[in-house]
């Protein structure tokens, strides 16, 4: 029996987001709730040794080193009022979902909530803000393993500074990952 060959595609997106919003809506029918109690935006990245899929329903962002140095993976989406965006629970989810494929080795993934977007985006380019992704991936990069606690200690105390807290009130996340070669 021949194997086929395994690639991402905007199928495994669609995928993705189905399994996603079936266990949304079936939490929210256990818990005697409606899904749209638990709206949230939805980000999400596959990545392989030599190809990367990243796929996004609402704001907040992805942003990836695919060779070319730091890039915004897919523009983040706003809802059509100010502060209104779009959320893995609505029915068009599937239908306003953006993806991307790349087919190259992608080595610095990071994924953020909305609350740090105007930190870590030029806004008037939607770019990104490579100054405020280097110091995490200079730490990333010179730390040993079993050090993850310290990491996440050192993210949560940054996350929650004077200096963060004075430029967001909304909500603030942030997951990094580095390919070590």
């Amino acid at each position: 029996m021949a194997q086929v060959e395994f690639g991402l595609s905007d199928e495994w997106a669609v995928g993705c987001v189905t399994a996603v919003r079936e266990h949304v809506y079936h939490l929210a029918a256990a818990e005697g709730l409606v899904a749209r109690d638990f709206a949230c935006t939805f980000l999400g990245a596959i990545v392989l040794p030599t190809a990367a899929l990243v796929f996004q329903i609402g704001d907040g962002g992805i942003v990836l080193d695919a060779g070319q140095g730091l890039e915004l993976a897919v523009e983040p989406m706003t809802g059509e009022y100010a502060n209104m965006t779009h959320f893995v629970t609505d029915d068009d989810a599937v239908t306003v979902l953006k993806s991307r494929v790349y087919q190259v080795q992608v080595t610095k993934v990071a994924a953020f909530s909305d609350g740090l977007q105007r930190l870590a985006l030029n806004m008037s380019t939607n770019t990104a803000h490579e100054p405020f992704f280097a110091p995490f991936y200079k730490v990333l990069s010179s730390v040993g393993e079993g050090k993850e606690d310290e990491l996440a200690a050192a993210l949560v105390d940054f996350l929650n500074s004077e200096r963060v807290n004075e430029r967001t009130d909304d909500d603030k996340t942030l997951a990094l990952a580095l390919l070590v070669p």
